[in-house]
């Protein structure tokens, strides 16, 4: 099993995240809170959409900022709100949104296939190599999935090797543990408990390229 995330993880888990949040209710409530967040499933949704572009914006450049963001403007639609430069057309539905957070990603996907492997980019948890961009751009795929499928009630249950490769790249320092790669993900970034690990208060991930 290779340990290093790749684009068609990447790639795979945004069909799959995709065809999730189409499986949704016609009449399903997207202001609902996004699991325990304090965002709603469509912000959310769009926060995740945000985080894949901005992530694909780092690595675009010819000389990818190695101390900043790519300095885009983001705003907030209301107080408590996500600070984003990603927005989906209201008048659009969730069609609309999902093919947003598509798009979104499928930039991140191709930006991570075509970037040298020795290109390296700011974020404020570390100086990030293209294999980093992705393993971040699955965890907030992953995880944030997760919070909109509990405010919407639908099952999401990543591949367990696509959880894996990532935990691997940006969890080196989370205890081995005798769970499932899912589960384990969960509990790295906060979103539950594991038998003999309470839940975490405060995470990071390590984007640095390994030693």
């Amino acid at each position: 099993m290779t340990e290093t995330p790749t684009p068609d993880d990447l790639a795979t888990a945004l069909r799959l995240a995709a065809d999730t949040l189409r499986g949704a209710p016609a009449d399903a409530d997207w202001s609902r809170p996004a699991g325990t967040l304090g965002w709603s499933c469509w912000e959310t949704v769009e926060h995740l959409a945000d985080d894949l572009l901005a992530y694909a914006a780092q690595l675009g450049p010819a000389r990818p900022p190695r101390d900043r963001y790519v300095p885009f403007v983001s705003t907030r639609e209301a107080p408590g709100a996500p600070n984003s430069f990603v927005r989906a057309e209201r008048g659009a539905g969730t069609a609309g949104l999902v093919e947003v957070l598509e798009a979104s990603g499928g930039l991140m996907v191709a930006i991570a296939r075509t970037a040298s492997p020795d290109a390296r980019a700011y974020h404020p948890w570390g100086l990030a190599d293209p294999t980093g961009f992705v393993a971040m751009s699955l965890v907030e795929l992953l995880v944030h999935l997760h919070d909109v499928t509990q405010g919407l009630d639908l099952p999401w249950n990543p591949p367990a090797d696509i959880c894996h490769r990532t935990l691997t790249r940006l969890f080196p320092d989370i205890p081995t543990v005798d769970a499932a790669p899912w589960p384990t993900l969960l509990w790295a970034t906060g979103r539950a408990p594991l038998p003999g690990h309470p839940q975490r208060t405060t995470w990071r991930w390590h984007a640095d390229v390994p030693a």
